[in-house]
């Protein structure tokens, strides 16, 4: 059977595009197939940076303590230094989350507030964030990124073949997938390699590479903890053991740390080859902050979840009474009040947590949505545009300043602001009406009737489900 010229073309493009990115691995040496440039892969990081960042279980965000950052910042810089890729940018945070977990993507790497804290020295540190840049170093992010878009391209390209879609349909469907990475789940074996990368970073900077394995024995018991805390079937706990699942067991690498460790020596000890006294003197403010957030405020953000006001109220009130310059603390506070619908008291803890930490999204989005509910469109919008350029991928920001947009009858800017909300909120009872409105008005009338289709069948009985039942009736005529 003769292939067609075009299922030719592709086929011929495809392949000679993965050739052309067949690249030598920095730490193996070997030859594999890597479809992203490192300007790609900055590029990418870059962009999934901030929404990685805000996406975590708790507050969310960076944890403020400059000294403490600094301190530990210039421990990742020289790790960043001994490892395969030196040149790359590089930025390091604490993230203000309880969930024990560290992470790196090309460009950023990060540690969590609940994972310093369960760390008893600073070899342990070391080791952890080696162990993350060993991820960048083998390039095993690219490798997955790589993998996707490889079978993503030849689904494309068989579907383009068969289906007679575009070229730039298929070539947009290419850049889709960075969505479903934000999370990467390494493969065991990368897991393994980012291990023995961590242990010789560590050794090159003089630390004693038995505090890999002390290290990995905190990280399980961090995690055992927060597991107990949180309960494995509620929210936090299922997305956590889903994340430990893709990580091989505490007892297989530990019985591989073993193994490269036997191998291995220091150099040039640096002090005792822990510097555990120094370590933990300057993690000592964090502890008492963690030890406020994990017995008040992660209660109280469970209380409010499942509908306890009043216990949400009770713990934040404490948290409050204990250190009241935190600005996830004044938030939920703020979001209680709204509640409540005491919008003046909610507004005055939303400034409050601003004026504490500027960028700090749960408060510029609080600001936002009672503005809104003053009919203060122009200022709901302004603080809805600083939370969305610290966190793109914001829900309800997007949602509101959709509503925002809609109720200035600016019903283009709404359309992308809602379409955006509506991946996630498809239950939501008026949205798909109010979509149905702004497709309308926009002249897309055909568009305009899916959605007051859509509407009918999520909520025919509520004032929005009637009215796009009129509105149904009246385009058939």
């Amino acid at each position: 059977m003769k292939k067609s010229p075009l299922k030719v073309f592709f086929i011929i493009l495809v392949l000679s595009f993965f050739s052309l990115r067949c690249t030598t691995n920095p730490v193996s040496g070997q030859k594999e197939i890597i479809l992203l440039s490192e300007k790609d892969e900055i590029k990418l990081a870059k962009e999934w940076y901030p929404n990685i960042l805000w996406s975590a279980e708790g507050a969310g965000g960076e944890f403020k303590d400059d000294k403490l950052k600094a301190y530990l910042r210039d421990l990742v810089l020289q790790i960043h230094r001994v490892s395969h890729r030196p040149h790359l940018p590089i930025e390091f945070v604490i993230q203000n989350s309880s969930l024990p977990n560290a992470w790196a993507i090309p460009g950023y790497v990060a540690i969590t507030r609940g994972l310093l804290c369960a760390l008893e020295s600073e070899a342990e540190f070391v080791y952890v964030m080696g162990h993350e840049i060993g991820h960048i170093s083998a390039r095993h992010s690219a490798s997955q990124m790589s993998k996707s878009i490889l079978a993503d391209s030849l689904l494309k390209v068989g579907s383009y073949a068969l289906s007679g879609k575009s070229y730039a349909d298929w070539a947009m469907a290419l850049g889709s997938i960075g969505a479903n990475l934000l999370l990467l789940k390494y493969s065991r074996e990368d897991e393994l390699e980012a291990d023995r990368l961590g242990v010789e970073y560590m050794v090159r900077l003089g630390y004693d590479p038995k505090n890999a394995i002390y290290a990995h024995l905190n990280v399980q018991r961090a995690s055992d903890e927060y597991l107990r805390r949180v309960g494995k079937d509620s929210e936090e706990g299922s997305f956590f053991s889903e994340l430990l699942s893709t990580h091989p067991r505490t007892k297989i690498r530990i019985e591989e740390l073993k193994t490269i460790t036997e191998k291995v020596k220091p150099v040039n000890l640096r002090g005792d080859g822990t510097q555990r006294k120094i370590f933990q003197e300057a993690i000592s403010n964090l502890k008492r902050t963690h030890r406020i957030y994990i017995t008040y405020y992660d209660p109280a953000v469970s209380a409010l979840r499942k509908g306890n006001i009043k216990e949400a109220e009770r713990l934040i009130d404490r948290a409050l009474e204990e250190k009241n310059d935190e600005a996830p603390y004044l938030t939920l506070k703020g979001i209680l009040e709204q509640k409540r619908g005491r919008h003046l008291s909610a507004e005055g803890y939303f400034r409050r947590a601003q004026k504490i930490d500027p960028s700090y999204v749960p408060a510029l989005r609080g600001l936002g949505i009672v503005c809104y509910e003053k009919k203060d469109l122009r200022n709901a919008m302004a603080f809805l545009k600083d939370a969305l350029s610290l966190f793109p991928n914001d829900v309800p920001s997007h949602y509101y300043l959709g509503m925002a947009y809609f109720d200035s009858h600016n019903y283009h800017y709404a359309i992308n602001h809602l379409e955006f909300a509506l991946q996630a909120l498809p239950e939501h009872p008026t949205i798909y009406g109010t979509l149905g409105i702004c497709y309308e008005k926009t002249g897309k009338i055909h568009k305009a009737y899916e959605y007051y289709l859509k509407q009918v069948k999520v909520a025919p009985d509520n004032e929005m489900g009637r009215y796009a039942k009129d509105r149904l009736r009246s385009i058939q005529r």
